[in-house]
């Protein structure tokens, strides 16, 4: 889950990765639930499958229609720690761990990956 203010580089970081393979659920609105312990997103039936581009307008992009959220990531322009203390973040009632990331280096995408590698 990809969050941040409007022009924090959400949907730049979602295309970086959706250029390694990843796959969008859904941009600028997400239904979130809980269920058995997890949290699951989807896009409602009016945004799926398209993602806005700054600069370009709305476009179509490779999507996935349901996925399990693992992982929170706090899009911000601040310095970001380099050794922080774990952080979570609540989705419909369950705590999701936390990353806060300067989403502008090209690194951005990696550190993603290892995020997610060591849940």
């Amino acid at each position: 889950m990809i969050l941040g203010r409007s022009g924090a580089g959400k949907s730049d970081l979602a295309l970086r990765l959706i250029a390694r393979g990843w796959r969008l659920v859904s941009d600028d609105y997400t239904q979130v639930w809980a269920s058995d312990g997890a949290v699951h997103a989807s896009a409602p039936a009016s945004i799926a499958g398209r993602i806005e581009v700054r600069g370009l307008g709305i476009v179509a992009a490779r999507t996935r229609p349901v996925c399990r959220v693992a992982l929170a990531v706090a899009c911000i322009a601040e310095g970001v720690e380099r050794l922080p203390e774990p952080q979570t973040r609540a989705f419909a009632g369950i705590d999701l761990p936390l990353l806060a990331l300067d989403p502008r280096p090209a690194s951005a995408v990696d550190v993603v990956a290892a995020a997610l590698e060591t849940l």
